[in-house]
């Protein structure tokens, strides 16, 4: 028994020694728990190590016949490097430019894009059985995978830009281009869309900065049933001392809309499809399914060939009956321009919302409306700064002929409306951007755009005012709109951009020559439609710059939201209202616009004292800054809900998020005082224009010196009416003098008149004012 003993100690001590000894080498002998297991791979034979930096692929030439295993390795530039969450790849069949058959939404996590893990910051995915019955892409040809690499949140790139794997396809081979067919389009028609009768004359320029073109040019839409031929019903001609490829169509419908996209490329295999950048209407599948039948009653019905954004025409068009064929903006020099996002002004967020809202304004005494951008941008959820097709109105806010009756209805209350425009830039849906592209830019050969904005203000691509392509463009688009839509003015978005100088934050306002004509050139171009348009620029430029324009007829944004806010809390530094004065009326100013945080949110935030608890001494104060600006001779802004104490943070939902409604604030007795303040003082700027003009005579005491003993301003005109107006923004009582040598005074609003008392001293509780006028 006791040998036994021994002989059992020594083989448990010899088959630990084997386990520990084989354990790590000998995968059919087990595996140590604390060793993670590697997922079966096609390529798992080679190691983490071999595979190299960024994306590659098993496959020397990917067969669309044959399996597909990609890998993707993060190096230390990567946002994934380090990255130890699930990895996704986004991708589809790229067919004439555009993104087919992708399989997920780049917020879906589905199974079958999911990377495994194939070593530390190695993810590898295989399309099995082959990479067409992966993408489930039919007979559609397969020359081209686009890949995008992501986190499980889609926070995170593996990399910036867009990747491309070439594909071969033995299978389907797509179509042949024929020989290019020279000829010279019609002597009338320009780029774009030509209705003549029952024929339409289709214009595509492409002549870049090299003087190079795409070798072939093709059409494709519902009066060829989407087919590619070359014939006349498809083929396009070359004008080559145009630039230009064309087609005239014969024989169409009169009654339909059609749909159409230009198919071109080049015999190296470049190919894309693009929309014309002069239709008025757009189908876009990604956005117009989410758009409601109460906004766009209208047919949306995406082409079953279509391939990304289409355009659309109509050989007899819409007629709508203007009502008001004749209106005309009464006192120019002394507007109040109401600023108005259509998405966050109403429940339904669109045209039809806006015009159950208009004797709303009316009443406020708002005397324009300037809605902030609604030509089509991306997506359906936007502040409208994204521009991608200029002639064509976004379907998000409602149909081209409710944009119509919209106007129309404005133009019956007596206000003017005033579009906000963004020629600075344009996205990467824009037909002239997709023609000449390269990774997620446009291309160098671009004529229409910068690769790199020279100025430090730009998003997405940049327009060069100083190419004739660029200025022939935006002319033309700003007068159809005027002529489309009767329009009052517009206000340009961004205007400082309009610069091809590099330069930086501390210089890009300093003075252009080439930047004032530019603007010249697209206000002349203007006034040739509409000689009394009011055009106002975002420019904030040197003083010298900004005056030559003013000398034109064109107005300056001034934004006097910092001194507002600063009084609006209660703090005198910083609240010098000075510069709001301008005795030539070319300046806007603005105590609060769509890029300015709220003086009621900063009340509350920061308000000094009972400015930061107390709604009702908040709303008095915000009542003063409204005395203070609105009895200021020249035009001026207003923000929407400004007029409530709107106290939401710009950067609620995000800085260009949607913000909540909240009409329900005039049920409360503080915030109506403050609706009832705004809307007699613009009852006064009304009623009284002369008082408010450029040939008053103007004083006041608004710098950060007069804080303590109280803020003033007088106004004399040239036939003796006179109007004073004592602010209080501070937290006790002031006393302020009387003006000598005037007879009858009467306080506004009430025209009670003035006791001998007060004649002595002028008491004005805290954050509250006081105006007396003589007429």
């Amino acid at each position: 028994m006791k040998n036994l003993k021994w002989i059992s100690l020594f083989m448990g001590c010899l088959l630990s020694f084997f386990v520990a000894a084989c354990s790590d080498d000998d995968p059919d002998f087990g595996v140590r728990p604390d060793v993670p297991v590697q997922p079966e791979d096609p390529d798992s034979d080679k190691p983490s190590e071999e595979i190299p930096v960024g994306l590659s692929y098993s496959l020397e030439k990917p067969d669309a016949d044959q399996p597909l295993t990609i890998h993707f390795k993060a190096d230390k530039s990567s946002p994934l490097f380090g990255y130890k969450g699930e990895v996704y790849i986004h991708t589809g069949v790229i067919v004439d430019g555009t993104w087919l058959y992708v399989p997920a939404a780049w917020d879906q996590n589905l199974p079958k894009c999911k990377m495994e893990s194939a070593g530390t910051n190695v993810w590898s995915i295989t399309m099995l059985p082959t990479i067409r019955e992966w993408f489930a892409s039919g007979t559609s040809p397969v020359n081209q995978l686009g890949i995008v690499i992501r986190s499980a949140d889609g926070t995170l790139k593996g990399f910036e830009e867009d990747q491309f794997v070439a594909v071969e396809d033995g299978q389907y081979q797509g179509f042949v281009p024929g020989e290019v067919k020279f000829a010279s389009k019609p002597a009338d028609a320009l780029e774009g869309i030509n209705i003549n009768g029952a024929a339409v004359t289709l214009v595509l320029y492409d002549k870049d900065k090299n003087g190079n073109r795409k070798d072939f040019a093709y059409v494709v839409g519902d009066f060829n049933d989407w087919t590619l031929s070359n014939d006349e019903k498809s083929q396009m001609y070359r004008d080559e001392a145009a630039g230009c490829w064309w087609i005239t169509l014969n024989g169409l419908d009169v009654t339909r809309e059609y749909a159409f996209q230009y198919h071109v490329g080049t015999k190296a295999g470049e190919v894309i499809r693009l929309a014309d950048a002069y239709t008025e209407k757009i189908l876009d599948p990604d956005n117009d399914k989410y758009i409601s039948a109460s906004t766009y009653g209208e047919s949306l019905n995406y082409p079953a060939g279509g391939r990304g954004i289409v355009s659309t025409f109509k050989i007899q068009p819409d007629n709508y009956s203007w009502q008001v064929n004749d209106f005309q903006i009464e006192h120019r020099d002394n507007m109040v321009i109401y600023e108005l996002l259509l998405r966050d002004f109403t429940q339904s967020g669109d045209l039809a919302g806006a015009m159950g809202k208009l004797p709303y304004l009316k009443e406020l005494g708002v005397n324009a409306i300037e809605l902030m951008p609604v030509q089509e941008f991306d997506g359906n959820d936007s502040w409208g700064y994204n521009p991608c097709f200029f002639f064509a109105m976004d379907k998000a806010y409602g149909t081209k002929k409710m944009y119509k009756e919209f106007i129309d209805a404005c133009h019956k209350q007596g206000m003017a409306v005033i579009l906000d425009v963004v020629y600075n830039h344009a996205t990467g849906n824009h037909p002239f951007a997709k023609l000449y592209w390269s990774g997620n830019k446009t291309a160098a050969n671009n004529p229409y755009f910068n690769v790199d904005a020279p100025h430090p203000y730009s998003v997405f691509h940049d327009f060069n005012h100083e190419n004739e392509l660029v200025r022939q463009f935006v002319k033309r688009n700003l007068q159809f709109l005027l002529k489309e839509y009767k329009l009052d003015g517009f206000r340009f978005d961004l205007t400082k951009g309009f610069t091809q100088r590099s330069c930086n934050e501390s210089t890009a306002g300093n003075y252009d020559a080439s930047r004032i004509a530019i603007l010249s050139d697209y206000y002349r171009a203007i006034c040739e439609v509409k000689p009394d348009a009011y055009v106002i620029l975002e420019h904030f430029c040197d003083a010298r710059e900004e005056q030559a324009l003013a000398d034109e007829g064109m107005h300056m944004w001034r934004n006097l939201n910092n001194a507002y806010c600063q009084s609006a809390m209660g703090w005198s530094e910083n609240s010098d209202f000075s510069g709001l004065y301008e005795k030539t009326p070319a300046w806007v100013g603005f105590m609060e616009s769509h890029d300015e945080e709220r003086m009621a949110y900063k009340q509350s935030q920061w308000g000094n004292g009972v400015l930061k608890s107390d709604l009702n001494s908040r709303m008095d104060q915000l009542a003063t800054n409204a005395a203070f600006f609105f009895t200021v001779p020249g035009p001026k802004m207003i923000w929407q809900f400004g007029e409530m104490g709107y106290d939401v943070s710009i950067e609620e939902n995000g800085r260009t998020g949607r913000k909540p409604l909240h009409w329900e604030y005039l049920d409360k007795a503080e915030r109506k005082e403050l609706y009832d303040a705004y809307e007699q003082l613009m009852a006064l700027r009304n009623a009284h224009p002369d008082v408010f003009d450029s040939q008053v005579v103007f004083e006041w005491k608004a710098e950060e010196t007069d804080w303590a003993n109280g803020r003033s301003l007088s106004i004399e005109t040239v036939t003796g009416k006179k109007l004073v107006v004592f602010g209080n923004f501070t937290m006790n009582e002031v006393e302020f003098p009387f003006p000598d040598g005037v007879g009858l005074w009467k306080e506004y609003p009430g025209n009670k008149e003035v006791t001998s008392d007060e004649k002595e001293k002028v008491k004005v509780p805290a954050h509250q004012y006081k105006i007396y006028i003589n007429f």
